[in-house]
């Protein structure tokens, strides 16, 4: 029986502490979902909940007050919506400034890494102020719309298609097949592991944004998951068993997704050439 080297040990070892330590604030949450306010306000830490039969769980999702799940409805709309389209016009992005080498590619390409260094919330003011004179406020549109274009997935998209061999595609051209057909027949089925890397960040992203929406959806009905979790924080104090029960709730979609589509995010990052 082989001995573990002493750098595979130490390496198993802060492996197994930061998992625990990035597990801790779901076991957190599962904690405080299925506790009660006064076990939870208490000076003394308890490590198990008090309340595990889940009233809780019922009184959040059938409040009509609290509006978690038409909240999850419009979160899921919003979320598949700007993934689709991201995905879509990052890959169009992508494959152009890959293929097509003239100055003005190169000019946007610079423009799109450049977008990668500037804080979103920067441009949050000018974008409000556009979404709003143009009637936009509550809507789909506003909530989608202004965020569908990704520098990081276009620039992903461009890593994939820099390796793509480009034999491939003179012989589907000398085959009769167009650009658009080479594209989408020859192109994009090659590079189904990034777009699944990009649609998982994409998802997630957007189903976990807060201030946009916060800003965009001034009507109630409009109102994404995590605006209504955060009306669980007033000036009378933070009701912790029903702001840790909707945080239970909200994460499960986006943890279903990163779970099911993990495998293609580490592949499609390794094959985009990032480190």
């Amino acid at each position: 029986m082989r001995r573990s080297k002493p750098g595979t040990t130490l390496a198993y070892v802060v492996a197994s502490v930061l998992a625990v330590f990035f597990l801790l604030p779901f076991y957190v949450i599962f904690r405080n979902a299925f506790s009660t306010q006064r076990h939870l306000v208490s000076p003394q830490w308890n490590w198990l909940p008090d309340a595990v039969g889940g009233s809780t769980f019922t009184d959040v999702l059938t409040n009509p007050g609290f509006g978690i799940l038409p909240a999850l409805g419009t979160s899921a709309v919003v979320a598949v919506t700007q993934t689709v389209l991201t995905v879509v016009i990052s890959l169009m992005a992508g494959y152009a400034l890959s293929r097509w080498r003239t100055p003005a590619s190169k000019v946007i390409l610079g423009m799109t890494v450049f977008t990668l260094m500037v804080p979103a919330m920067v441009t949050f003011v000018p974008t409000f102020v556009m979404v709003s004179t143009l009637g936009w406020i509550s809507t789909y549109r506003g909530l989608i719309i202004p965020v569908i274009f990704s520098a990081f997935a276009t620039f992903l998209f461009r890593q994939q298609f820099l390796e793509f061999p480009r034999e491939l595609e003179e012989s589907a051209a000398l085959d009769g097949a167009s650009v658009w057909a080479t594209f989408w027949r020859i192109v994009v089925p090659n590079a189904l592991g990034t777009v699944a890397a990009v649609g998982t960040i994409t998802f997630i992203g957007a189903w976990n944004a807060f201030l946009w929406p916060l800003l965009i959806a001034q009507d109630p009905s409009m109102r994404t998951v995590q605006v209504v979790l955060s009306q669980f924080m007033t000036s009378q104090g933070i009701r912790y068993p029903e702001m840790f029960t909707g945080a239970l709730i909200a994460t499960v979609p986006a943890l279903v997704v990163f779970l099911f589509l993990q495998r293609w995010l580490v592949q499609g990052v390794e094959r985009s050439g990032l480190k």
